[in-house]
């Protein structure tokens, strides 16, 4: 279909400016970075070879590694001269890396970034088992920056997100869910991680509350934003820009706003359709669950929510130093903002 390969081509190209974009304030923390790209596989060592294995499979799998690119911005934003922040980034990559491994497990994925997820190459019991190393691993680091504040800070936002986690999974197939339930789902499986990325960043860099404050809210709205964004992108966007299929969230049973807004407001008939492809995902009909989603202005809708989560990401920083970081993070917002178009 020479028009469908057009129209991909063109979303790639825009994804790939999008990207292009964020090459500052990548450049802005670049020494960091080969910092933590550094100690990463340092941490990742192992007896077994099959810990090793894995664990640079999915650390190298590619992604923006947005969450330790928070610490480095936040913790440099407040005016932190040590080296820390670098130990810090990547503890918070560590957790990230191991509830991917999880995840994929429980959602039983095989694709991930464009290529095969651990568990499709090595199987379901060594994915779950060196998620667990990762997380040990993440947890011998964090006693390492000796701060008490920091370890509890990520260790209640690990056991928040492992409750998130558990929360999605008990409602699969419930379209009876609610949107302010569903935020509670993401702001614990989603936006929690970004969060504790930049308030132990600021907790790490600062004394001064306010800015401790205005970096944990900034985590939180930019993570809320990110999630509502690849909810949106899930029925909006396509398998080339995206790294895996449109309407992954449907196949799984999954009710994320596009959904849950649908069902809101279409008429009885098209909610029906919605309800007979969770009740059924692998029989659904994508196409039809698509026109529903579209005619019902959902998409819209949820792009909206994702906008003002953006711009409350953007007001949380006026309570920050004015510098070049500070307008790194603010890029970073305009940035998710950008790939709601």
């Amino acid at each position: 279909m020479p028009g469908q390969t057009a129209i991909a081509a063109e979303a790639v190209s825009k994804e790939a400016a999008r990207q292009g974009a964020l090459a500052p304030v990548y450049a802005l923390v670049a020494e960091d970075f080969r910092a933590v790209n550094a100690l990463i596989p340092r941490q990742l060592t192992s007896d077994v070879a099959l810990v090793e294995e894995i664990g640079q499979h999915i650390v190298e799998s590619g992604g923006k590694r947005l969450r330790p690119l928070l610490v480095l911005l936040g913790s440099r934003c407040c005016g932190y001269e040590g080296e820390d922040h670098i130990r810090l980034a990547t503890v918070i990559e560590f957790l990230h890396t191991a509830t991917l491994l999880h995840d994929d497990v429980v959602d039983r994925s095989d694709r991930r970034r464009g290529r095969a997820t651990a568990n499709a190459t090595w199987g379901n019991a060594p994915s779950v088992l060196v998620g667990d190393f990762l997380y040990s691993r993440a947890f011998q680091l964090m006693v390492e920056l000796d701060s008490m504040d920091i370890m509890a800070i990520l260790s209640d936002a690990t056991n928040t997100i492992a409750q998130g986690e558990v929360l999605q999974l008990t409602n699969v197939g419930n379209c009876n869910l609610s949107e302010a339930e569903y935020r509670e789902v993401i702001r614990c499986k989603t936006a929690l991680l970004f969060q504790a990325a930049t308030h132990t960043a600021g907790v790490l860099a600062s004394e001064d509350t306010d800015e401790i404050q205005a970096l944990k809210q900034f985590g939180l709205r930019f993570g809320l934003a990110y999630q509502l964004m690849d909810d949106w992108l899930d029925y909006a966007g396509d398998a080339a820009t995206m790294g895996k299929n449109v309407g992954d969230d449907l196949a799984e049973g999954k009710l994320t706003l596009p959904l849950i807004r649908a069902l809101a407001v279409a008429p009885a008939a098209d909610g029906d359709v919605i309800r007979a492809a969770i009740a059924d995902p692998a029989s659904a009909r994508l196409d039809a669950v698509l026109d529903v989603v579209r005619s019902s202005g959902a998409l819209g809708y949820v792009q909206n929510a994702a906008h003002q989560e953006c711009l409350g990401a953007k007001a949380a920083l006026r309570a920050l130093p004015d510098n070049a970081y500070r307008d790194a993070l603010e890029s970073l917002a305009s940035y998710a903002q950008a790939r709601l178009s």
